[in-house]
């Protein structure tokens, strides 16, 4: 038996729970057609199966037709998700995985024009912010129809095998009733006291209770703290935290601290990079402390470390690594065998949950295969042939690339031209708050350092050493360059300098500077906030009509945090067309994409942010030497399956290119592009 507090086993009730780590309720946004499918059983089951103790899935589950789907949530008022949590559950139980799955009812958090277009219900007036939707103020008939919903949800989850249900009280209907800041109803659910405000969350539980039997396991993620003023105080919570205990009905508690209303307050209750690890871990002890109930708790808890301070401290009982485990599905096993220093890390990137919150489905910025474990491997099989490989670049495309191939078995040599690895995510780690981000490198330099891959810094790529090594296969991941011409335009653009420069040191910021961000990405801001931190007057520049897109929600609040205070406009929907030197000024045409309107205005600076334009020559230097011409088949890479493409007979390497050597796209993009190649070569 293992002395690690980590991996004691925990008893829930009847349950026993192998150790003590789970992931908690998420809704990774993988479900089709409303139901947790084969994706979604293999992302769970691929966790399960690597030693985690408690899968809480979904985030949350649907009970109700007026709580549409806007985060692609598993509609559990549908009687077709039964087989489909049956087949979820068997697939995590083969593996002694607990199973477990969260129930909701959004209220106001979600959309009317959605699904079934019912208007959304809350016991608020008022619209979230996040949201956006105006919700009809709840009616008894209302109540009484979802606390049924939940009772028949429930009853469907416990025939598809799940160990237990954990009801959402965050955020969501349950939440908005027992909050003071989202109650407007009177009446014996009304916000005059806190017995009315808890009603209709304990009348939910009763009602599930009554339908389930005792044995059944439920516990409330709950907030015990809004962390602003009019809310549930900390007071307040530890006071609801004791009634849920006295209750009996509940078997235990997952605690939140914060709101989820708009982004700044989504970004405190889950920070991101650059925030504090574990911010609210020790309130979470606080209400074990005074209820004495089974206290599970998840909020930025990325590493080993801090999760086993948090079991060896009696902090918690449970422990959540819910995005660490998107970044390393195999932690417990890694634990188990003695290999933390193997760990993937999770860099607080949030590049999961900002995709889900813009509708698209959970990501690891630097883990391509979660998610995609029906076609990608988390672990490397060795290759039948071994080969000499060398790859051009060792920034995060390049390797990724010399990772996997070091894994296959290969012979991999690395060329790079700088004297330090990383590439672009070596500049974003300039920044204070992004340099996390250099973890994605320094895992990767680590785990080629143990298969020996042979790496020549300082050094370029060119074909006499490359064609001297005589390699098989030649993967140029040479990236690229900022792009400063404008769009669809040849004008000189010499007098610009980039995001780059300013974020690098390589040019100071001057006083008055326009920074026109056409990507829509972090250089933009990084740039503006090293500027406005020197002192500058910005203007953050688009044509699109709203400013850093791809930023996305939770990774801007840092950003605008930051801003507020300073001189800083943001300006959208303007186009600049051309730059001109007017004595020590610059003079910027500035026009729009919606009519022939232009004016021109006076910078001292001028910085483009235009991604980036692939350096290519080596690339195009070596195709007529390769066998393939550099040619992709793009169905034997979609399908799992070796590049055999032959174009010339008297080729000497296979060729082919990644990354931003082939386009401006992102981090995630770049390594996934490295894994879906190289483990078929």
């Amino acid at each position: 038996m293992s002395s690690d507090p980590l991996l004691q086993p925990y008893q829930l009730k009847h349950l026993t729970l192998k150790n003590r780590i789970m992931t908690t309720s998420h809704e990774p946004a993988y479900p089709e057609d409303g139901m947790p499918k084969e994706r979604y059983r293999a992302y769970h089951e691929e966790r399960a199966k690597a030693g985690i103790a408690l899968a809480m899935t979904a985030g949350s589950a649907a009970v109700s037709k007026d709580s549409p789907p806007v985060f692609n949530n598993v509609l559990a008022y549908k009687d077709e998700v039964v087989p489909w949590i049956q087949n979820l559950t068997d697939g995590c139980h083969e593996h002694g995985c607990a199973v477990m799955i969260q129930l909701t009812h959004l209220g106001r958090r979600t959309n009317w024009n959605k699904h079934d277009w019912l208007p959304s219900v809350s016991s608020s007036k008022h619209r979230e912010p996040a949201h956006r939707a105006f919700p009809k103020l709840i009616e008894d008939w209302d109540i009484e129809r979802i606390i049924s919903d939940f009772a028949d949800a429930a009853e469907r989850m416990k025939a598809g095998g799940m160990d237990g249900i954990e009801l959402q009280v965050s955020g969501h209907l349950m939440d908005q009733f027992w909050s003071p800041l989202t109650n407007d109803l009177v009446g014996p659910y009304g916000a005059d006291t806190l017995e009315n405000r808890m009603l209709f969350p304990m009348d939910v539980l009763g009602a599930i209770r009554k339908r389930v039997g005792n044995r059944f396991i439920i516990g409330f993620r709950y907030t015990a703290d809004e962390m602003q003023k009019g809310g549930i105080s900390a007071k307040d919570g530890l006071e609801i935290s004791k009634i849920l205990a006295a209750s009996g009905q509940l078997d235990f508690l997952n605690v939140n601290r914060g709101r989820i209303h708009t982004d700044p307050a989504m970004t405190d209750l889950i920070p991101v990079q650059g925030m504090p690890s574990a911010p609210h871990l020790d309130f979470a002890g606080e209400v074990r402390k005074v209820t004495g109930m089974p206290t599970f708790h998840a909020s930025r808890i990325p590493d080993v470390a801090t999760a086993r301070h948090a079991i060896e401290n009696g902090l918690l009982d449970m422990v959540g690594m819910t995005r660490a485990h998107m970044a390393d599905p195999h932690i417990v096993k890694k634990i188990i065998e003695g290999r933390e220093s193997d760990i993937r890390p999770c860099v607080g990137a949030t590049y999961c949950l900002d995709r889900i919150y813009q509708a698209g489905d959970a990501l690891c910025i630097h883990n391509p295969a979660t998610g995609r474990e029906l076609t990608m491997p988390h672990e490397i099989l060795t290759a039948p042939i071994l080969r000499k490989i060398v790859i051009i670049g060792a920034g995060p495309a390049g390797l990724e690339a010399a990772r996997v191939a070091a894994e296959r078995g290969h012979k991999v040599i690395v060329f790079e031209a700088q004297p330090d690895p990383g590439g672009q995510i070596r500049l974003a780690a300039q920044s204070p708050r992004r340099r996390e981000m250099i973890s994605i490198i320094d895992w990767r330099m680590s785990q080629c350092a143990a298969r020996d891959v042979e790496f020549h810094f300082n050094t370029w790529g060119e074909i006499s050493n490359i064609s001297a090594l005589n390699p098989d296969i030649v993967i140029v991941a040479t990236g690229g360059m900022p792009n400063t011409e404008l769009f669809e335009s040849s004008n000189d653009t010499d007098h610009v300098v980039t995001a780059w420069d300013i974020i690098a040191g390589d040019v100071k910021p001057a006083d008055n500077i326009l920074i026109y961000d056409e990507s829509g990405d972090h250089p933009a801001l990084q740039a503006a906030e090293i500027a406005a931190n020197a002192g500058a007057k910005v203007e953050i520049m688009t044509p699109d009509r709203t400013f850093s897109p791809e930023i996305m929600a939770m990774n801007l609040v840092p950003y605008m945090r930051s801003l507020q205070d300073k001189d800083v406009t943001f300006t959208v929907t303007r186009r600049l067309l051309d730059v001109k030197r007017a004595g020590n000024k610059l003079m910027a045409t500035i026009g729009t994409d919606y009519s022939n309107f232009s004016q021109q205005q006076s910078y001292d600076q001028i910085v483009i942010n235009y991604g980036t334009m692939p350096l290519d020559d080596l690339y195009f230097e070596l195709k007529p030497l390769s066998k393939n011409y550099g040619a992709v088949d793009y169905d034997a890479l979609i399908n799992g399956t070796p590049q055999t493409l032959i174009r010339n007979c008297n080729g000497i390497f296979q060729l082919f290119r990644i990354g931003d050597a082939v386009s401006a796209r992102n981090t995630h993009a770049a390594i996934y592009d490295a894994l879906r190649l190289v483990k078929d070569l």
